[in-house]
């Protein structure tokens, strides 16, 4: 017994010292976090926002909110003129953007302490971003970060949170059960294009509730180095998703499959940045690329009017590699296709995890939607962009993952590198107009003009989705959150609620095991088993999805 004891308190000594060990890394990392800010000039006072009819102008730049419903923002200057331009014409737009990005997380994690608790676990996890940031992007965020607003200081200092918003990509990576990070992107030429020239459509699926997508932003940027470029985002990103340049060089990302991130390095959306304002071609995308370490793996997809091609830069912590295609087409969905990372053993495990999944599917439907819709016009390419069906044109429910269209896009994109249009979509999701942009109008402008759109090649709105489906889409969600929260706190729905969810999306499986889910909180075990089997017969978005209703269905049985 004296033995025992003996081992159990050495145990525990082990254990505090392991604590205490622990308790001081942390704090040390915590003090440590590099939070400087870097060395910006700011005019005291601030030059005013002036008021015009249709638009808002700050020093040389200007905000304009365009007929479809875009925010067109023009940004000269050096990196901190770009900065507070960027902060003080979008304020509200900014404090609207962080409020619906709080939200969210508070959504996703309500408990305060523990939300707490992460404040300082990312301050640990990013303290070395700043320096991982070119200096002309950290001028540039710090300057933008002036108009922010103090309602969120509980959260971190407005720089800081601006630095780590920049990685909310990346961070996605590790918390796609949350935050949705999908996106499909594809580049057609040759022959399978109409006058053969390249042509690129993308979906960026990032979701963080549909509030954060309300406000997208065209942003036209002149800055005092390198090219003239476009973007599309949100209020405070100074980060490029998807954008051109004035040289015709596209780029557009796509989460790929990854670990985890152990520390911060660069944002992706800061290495797509440099790409698109110092890159004229592939292979100076590809050695920015090369030059700077990523957080997570990525697929950039770079269109290029120089080599008249589109080509793939696969990034990852540990590599960098360009893939590149013999034909006229290539796709972009959510995993790596170059040799070198296939036959490479590390990344075994990886790729055996696509098996099942919805990147390889969405892969397989793009290609056959090119195939069918060949030779390709803008209009086409906007087809496939909205397209919600499956392989073989199947239904496979509204919000499956495996759909190309699933309801949830921040915004899609569509590039003609040759003639420079590039064509942003509008609310809702990309169902929306397709407004278009002829970036050699826009940027060889030499009077001051507010109109940037050209609407005579405006690419219309999907009616047959957004007047039958759109509506379906929000009452699923609505209904679906309903459920979840139900299940959460062991409350009981009437059951015409349960009737109307799948009235609403008879084809999807998540419908079924949703309520599966439901009836086991509820203990009505040969309800929940039913749903359960329902949904293992209909398109599982992945394996481990299948092989987790296939787990709680085995479970019930065995009552």
């Amino acid at each position: 017994m004296r033995l025992l004891l003996k081992v159990v308190k050495y145990f525990l000594a082990f254990l505090l010292s392991l604590l205490i060990l622990a308790t001081i890394s942390a704090l040390f990392m915590y003090y440590t976090a590099d939070r400087s800010i870097p060395q910006v000039i700011i005019p005291e006072p601030l030059p005013s926002v002036s008021m015009h009819d249709g638009y808002t102008q700050y020093d040389s730049s200007f905000l304009k909110l365009n007929r479809p419903g875009l925010w067109e923002l023009h940004l000269k200057g050096d990196p901190s003129e770009r900065g507070l331009a960027f902060g003080q014409l979008c304020k509200d737009l900014m404090y609207k953007q962080e409020k619906a990005f709080v939200n969210q997380i508070i959504k996703i994690v309500p408990s305060a302490g523990y939300l707490s608790f992460l404040k300082y676990i990312t301050i640990i996890y990013n303290r070395n971003i700043g320096k991982n940031i070119p200096e002309e992007y950290r001028k540039e965020i710090y300057a933008t970060s002036l108009a922010c607003s103090k309602e969120f200081d509980y959260i971190g200092k407005a720089y800081d949170r601006q630095l780590n918003y920049h990685a909310a990509h990346d961070l996605g990576h590790a918390m796609q059960e949350y935050m949705l990070v999908g996106c499909s992107s594809f580049g057609v030429w040759g022959g399978l294009t109409q006058d053969s020239s390249l042509l690129l459509g993308r979906n960026f699926d990032f979701y963080v509730g549909d509030e954060f997508a309300e406000n997208k932003i065209v942003t036209f940027c002149y800055p005092d180095s390198g090219y003239k470029f476009a973007a599309v985002g949100w209020a405070g990103m100074v980060g490029v998703l998807s954008g051109m340049n004035e040289k015709g060089l596209t780029v557009t990302l796509n989460a790929a499959k990854s670990s985890p991130p152990i520390s911060s390095k660069t944002p992706i959306s800061i290495i797509a940045r440099e790409i698109l304002q110092y890159s004229s071609n592939i292979e100076e995308a590809y050695n920015i690329a090369n030059s700077m370490d990523a957080f997570v793996s990525e697929s950039i997809l770079i269109g290029s009017s120089i080599d008249g091609v589109a080509a793939i830069i696969e990034k990852t912590p540990k590599s960098t590699i360009l893939y590149t295609v013999e034909g006229d087409m290539i796709i972009s969905t959510n995993h790596f296709q170059s040799s070198e990372f296939c036959s490479n053993k590390e990344n075994e495990m990886v790729i055996k995890s696509l098996e099942g999944g919805h990147s390889l599917y969405r892969f397989d439907r793009i290609k056959e939607l090119i195939a069918s819709g060949t030779p390709l016009t803008p209009q086409r390419v906007a087809r496939i962009l909205r397209d919600p069906y499956g392989k073989g044109n199947k239904s496979i429910g509204l919000t499956n993952e495996k759909s190309i269209n699933q309801y949830i896009s921040h915004h899609a994109v569509i590039f003609d590198v040759k003639k420079r249009i590039m064509w942003v979509s509008t609310t809702p999701w990309q169902l929306g107009e397709m407004v278009a942009y002829n970036l050699d109008s826009v940027f060889k402008k030499k009077n001051f003009d507010t109109n940037s759109n050209m609407e005579s090649l405006t690419i219309k709105i999907d009616s047959s989705l957004v007047n039958g489906t759109y509506a379906k889409v929000l009452k699923f969600k609505t209904l679906a959150s309903k459920f979840n929260t139900a299940i959460k706190k062991k409350i009981r729905i009437h059951e015409s609620e349960a009737d109307s969810l799948l009235m609403i999306n008879p084809d999807y499986y998540y419908s079924y095991q949703l309520l599966g889910e439901y009836y086991e909180s509820a203990e009505m075990y040969d309800k929940a088993i039913g749903m359960y089997e329902k949904s293992l017969e209909r398109d599982v978005s992945t394996n481990e999805a299948r092989k987790e209703i296939i787990e709680k269905l085995n479970k019930l049985k065995k009552l």
